[in-house]
């Protein structure tokens, strides 16, 4: 038997045409499957034509997250890059047609300049507050003075002078010193450079000056270490005053946090980053201010030693008085007596002889330095000094008067000096002071104790030029005084030597004290009244009354109080007890010496007192009590009006 599969029986049952038709079938069976491929295209379609209609959508998105990123990236860009805003120089300066803003020593301020032919001019108000009162304006005369220790500049006032004359030549400028400018008279920057330290740069577009002096702040200076700038304010985004390239050196004004107030050498005064510069050990601007042509260098003559100086008040043949009066005087090494008047508004001088009293003077071994006053006449000494021909006329006969008379000193005792003639009296001094030197002589000038009310007298200034400056310090209550009060309290003393040493070195300053005192009288209507006596005359009156003395720790002196013919009496004594006080007061302070007004109103025990005070034997426990917190202010007050009292208060004394 044959071996039969499964493959046999179908070939072998399958036909032909069975075959054909399984073909057919076959055929439709794959037909049937083609619909299924071309679905999947369709959905494939579908979803492409989908995306393409949001692709506009993804791609707006897109651009909108680029465009939102650009900016606010630019936003952040903006917000921490360096503003690049510069500001408005003419704004900042805060400039004026016709004017030059300032910059002084590396500070803005308010006061203007001009420019006039291409050269800078400041005020004459301007030149006082900020380099010298030393220049003296006569606009009658229409002209400047500068009065060194040596000789006296001059300059004439206006377009035409283009020069200035010293003792011995005239020298040509290319400008006008000083011209007038209507509501002043301006000063050429140039000719300022003469006398008084300056350096100065004048800039345009806008119009400014920077001007520096021996003032200058000491600025600690700095180099810029990468470019940057100084901005009107601390921070990135303040408008740029002036670009600096690395290595730039600027001043440094203020250290803050992360800014620094800093000032360049053009004048900007802002701000920059502390990073951006590094600090040097040297001052800024590192430059020194150029010195002047024309210096002052005064050189005083000083006595030789302590001084102690005795006003002798004297009217006639001062001579036959020289010897009764100074009979019992103690240490006593300088007699000052009122050997000179000013009679008139002319300046005539009346003139006592000299010779005989000086020549007795020497004999006990005392100088003289003459008295030269205005106190016995009426006289407006503002007419007086402002003519430069009575000034120089004045100034010559007292030179001629003192050479001639063996006068080793002149002592100016000018008490009818207004505010308004206070610059002429000032230029008489420092005229004066040219010519004492020249001759050996030694200058000194009285002033009124308080230089809170007299400050025109301009101690400054007497301190410069002359070599003593006397403080009167009595009269704290005058004679026609409203209220009663002491002559010269402690604490009236005291100030009146404070206030002058704030402007006058102590080893030129002598303080006068009073030997007389004044006996006040009121009524039962309150009208006040007063009577001026002498030491040893307080003492015959209070013995002749029978009152009864106490000291007072607030005046340090004696102090008695009764009624008196009706009216209540009241005095303040002036004594040894109370000097003493006041000459240890003046120890204190170490000042040039002790002035007395005036010799015969002494008792002759005072004398020990004064001998004490210049061997520097004092008792240092008769000093004032300590001071309470605040102090009195009667004498400012009763003080106030002692300037208008001034020559009733001479002529008494």
């Amino acid at each position: 038997m044959s071996e039969w599969s499964i493959d046999d029986e179908i070939e072998e049952e399958l036909t032909d045409d069975e075959l054909d038709d399984e073909l057919d079938d076959e055929i439709i069976r794959v037909r049937k499957k083609k619909p299924a491929k071309d679905g999947r295209k369709k959905r494939k379609k579908k979803k492409k034509g989908a995306f393409l209609k949001i692709l506009p959508v993804i791609i707006a998105v897109l651009l909108i997250l680029v465009v939102g990123g650009a900016f606010y990236g630019q936003k952040l860009m903006e917000k921490y890059s360096y503003g690049t805003e510069r500001a408005d120089l003419n704004e900042y300066f805060h400039t004026e047609a016709g004017k030059l803003s300032v910059v002084m020593n590396f500070e803005k301020i308010e006061e203007k300049a001009v420019l006039i032919d291409g050269k800078p001019y400041f005020s004459l108000e301007f030149v006082k507050q900020y380099f010298t009162d030393h220049f003296y304006v006569n606009e009658e005369e229409k002209a400047v003075l500068y009065t060194t220790h040596d000789q006296t500049i001059k300059c004439m006032i206006g377009e035409d002078f283009k020069y200035y004359l010293t003792a011995d030549r005239q020298v040509d400028l290319d400008y006008a010193p000083v011209i007038d400018g209507g509501d002043s008279v301006y000063f050429a920057v140039d000719y300022l450079k003469l006398f008084t330290f300056i350096k100065y740069e004048v800039y345009s577009n806008p119009d400014y000056i920077v001007v520096c002096t021996e003032d200058l702040p000491g600025y600690t200076a700095a180099v810029v270490n990468k470019d940057t700038a100084i901005r009107y304010q601390g921070g990135i985004k303040s408008p740029i005053l002036e670009d600096l390239p690395s290595g730039t050196k600027i001043g440094v004004v203020e250290v803050l946090e992360d800014w620094a107030k800093v000032c360049s050498v053009h004048g900007m005064i802002g701000y920059v980053e502390v990073k951006q510069f590094d600090e040097l050990e040297e001052p800024f601007p590192g430059y020194l201010v150029e010195e002047p042509e024309i210096p002052l260098q005064y050189q005083p003559i000083s006595y030789n030693g302590k001084i102690n100086m005795a006003f002798h008040q004297v009217f006639a043949d001062p001579a036959s008085h020289f010897s009764g009066d100074t009979a019992g005087v103690k240490s006593v090494n300088i007699m000052a007596p009122t050997l000179f008047r000013i009679k008139d508004s002319d300046g005539t001088i009346e003139a006592l002889p000299a010779e005989k009293y000086v020549a007795a003077a020497k004999e006990k071994g005392m100088d003289v330095w003459a008295v030269w006053t205005d106190v016995d006449y009426e006289v407006d000494m503002k007419q007086v000094l402002k003519s430069s021909t009575r000034r120089r006329a004045i100034i010559e006969r007292m030179i001629e008067e003192s050479t001639s008379a063996g006068i080793s000193g002149i002592n100016i005792d000018f008490e009818r000096i207004s505010s308004e003639g206070a610059d002429d009296f000032i230029q008489f001094l420092r005229e004066l002071s040219v010519e004492t030197h020249k001759n050996g002589i030694i200058l000194s000038v009285d002033n009124y104790a308080l230089a809170s009310v007299t400050g025109f007298y301009n101690r400054k200034e007497q301190g410069n030029v002359v070599d003593y400056v006397v403080i009167m310090g009595y009269d704290e209550h005058w004679a026609s005084s409203p209220t009663p009060g002491s002559v010269a309290s402690i604490d009236y003393v005291e100030r009146g030597i404070r206030e002058t040493l704030k402007e006058v070195p102590a080893e030129k300053v002598i303080n006068a004290v009073p030997f007389y005192t004044r006996i006040w009288r009121t009524n039962d209507e309150g009208k006040v009244g007063s009577d001026t006596i002498g030491m040893q005359m307080q003492k015959e009156w209070i013995e002749q009354v029978g009152m009864t003395t106490a000291w007072d720790n607030e005046t340090c002196q004696n102090y008695g109080e009764m009624e008196v013919g009706g009216k209540n009496c009241q005095i303040w004594l002036e004594d040894a007890e109370s000097l003493e006080v006041k000459l240890n007061v003046m120890d204190s302070y170490n000042i040039a010496g002790v002035a007395e007004w005036k010799l015969g109103f002494e008792t002759p025990d005072i004398w020990d007192v004064f001998e004490k005070y210049m061997a520097g034997t004092l008792n240092p426990e008769v000093v004032k009590p300590a001071e309470p917190e605040e102090a009195g202010t009667d004498a400012t007050a009763t003080d106030a009006t002692a300037t208008d009292a001034a020559a009733e208060q001479g002529a008494e004394q």
